[in-house]
């Protein structure tokens, strides 16, 4: 019981734009991107758009790697979890293609970058081959890697972005990911401090 409360609680933070850092401080909301505060796609820097772009296929393959699983899984916490990381992600999805322009500085460069690598095919594999007893194992170590690599592409944006707004969508990112990495990286832990504990089925 202890256990899913504190995972329920990491799974509201990260469904939060302004969720906990790895402190895992309880989450501040933050402002809803509306409309007129989203940057206008021909004044975005080249660095702000490879960013978008690359960003954009690292969330399309996080949505390949939960859906993938997420019939298969077997604790009801990560059932959770795995459903809010859906949700966040297809949101901000949706708000990167709508920053992202097809014209102008930048384009070129992040029309080169390949949405479908990202190092994951391997991962897919993993997934696709694991049986039902390890298929929540496998999860949390593929996830925890690809979400690891997001923190730390968002983690430079930070240091290097040029506009205001994106930059704070790349902190958000960079934070809930960072809470999603701990998280699953001490799932393991937490079992294993219960013992005898049994699965949720």
């Amino acid at each position: 019981m202890a256990r899913a409360t504190h995972l329920a609680w990491l799974v509201a933070a990260s469904l939060l734009a302004g969720c906990a850092g790895p402190s895992l401080r309880p989450p501040v909301p933050a402002s809803p991107v509306v409309a007129d505060s989203a940057p206008a796609a021909a004044e975005l820097s080249g660095i702000d758009v490879v960013f978008l772009s690359t960003m954009a296929g690292h969330s399309e393959r996080t949505l390949q790697i939960v859906r993938l699983a997420r019939d298969r899984l077997r604790d009801d916490a990560l059932k959770t979890l795995a459903a809010a990381i859906e949700v966040t992600e297809a949101d901000e999805l949706s708000t990167m293609r709508g920053w992202l322009p097809t014209t102008g500085p930048g384009v070129s460069a992040a029309a080169g970058h390949d949405h479908a690598g990202h190092g994951d095919d391997a991962a897919l594999d993993r997934l696709r081959a694991a049986s039902d007893a390890d298929v929540d194992r496998v999860l949390r170590e593929v996830l925890a890697d690809h979400q690891r690599a997001a923190a730390d592409l968002a983690r430079a944006q930070v240091g290097v972005g040029r506009d205001e707004r994106v930059r704070d969508l790349a902190r958000r990112i960079e934070q809930s990911r960072s809470a999603e990495v701990e998280l699953l990286s001490g799932y393991d832990d937490q079992v294993s401090g219960v013992p005898g504990a049994p699965r949720s089925s």
